[in-house]
């Protein structure tokens, strides 16, 4: 599974893996439940990979942000996205502390949270993502 081929799709729950693209279509596969479906040109569609948080320094890819809860929670689940805002906020402020608070909001951070929890219970392995990256790298180059 790429991490380049994760999307969220507006609309639907959950986070989908690009299948295969038509004219005016694309295929994706649920995460959760591995049923395909057809996603229209007019559908709003985010690849994770294009998505930052807010810090006080750059912003942060996701993937990045990914990263660190995987190293916090030990390649585990993190808490659930349903906690209060409190709880969730100071998950986050552990995994990522220089967040933009004010840039950075209690939904934000709940949708990171409910993400990051649907990959790993997918099966996504958050430390092999640079290596497969340099892999793509020296395969395109020769």
């Amino acid at each position: 599974m790429e991490f380049s081929k994760i999307i969220s799709v507006t609309g639907k729950p959950g986070l989908f893996q690009v299948v295969s693209q038509s004219k005016n279509a694309i295929i994706v596969e649920s995460l959760t439940d591995k049923k395909r479906l057809a996603i229209n040109a007019t559908q709003n569609v985010s690849m994770l990979e294009n998505i930052a948080i807010y810090t006080y320094e750059e912003d942060m890819p996701l993937l990045e942000v990914f990263k660190a809860m995987a190293a916090k929670t030990e390649g585990k689940e993190a808490i659930s996205h349903k906690e209060s805002g409190k709880k969730l906020a100071s998950f986050f402020e552990e995994v990522l502390p220089n967040y933009d608070a004010e840039r950075v909001y209690s939904s934000n951070i709940k949708k990171v949270i409910q993400w990051f929890n649907l990959l790993i219970e997918a099966g996504f392995d958050f430390t092999q993502t640079d290596e497969v990256a340099a892999e793509e790298n020296t395969e395109k180059e020769s």
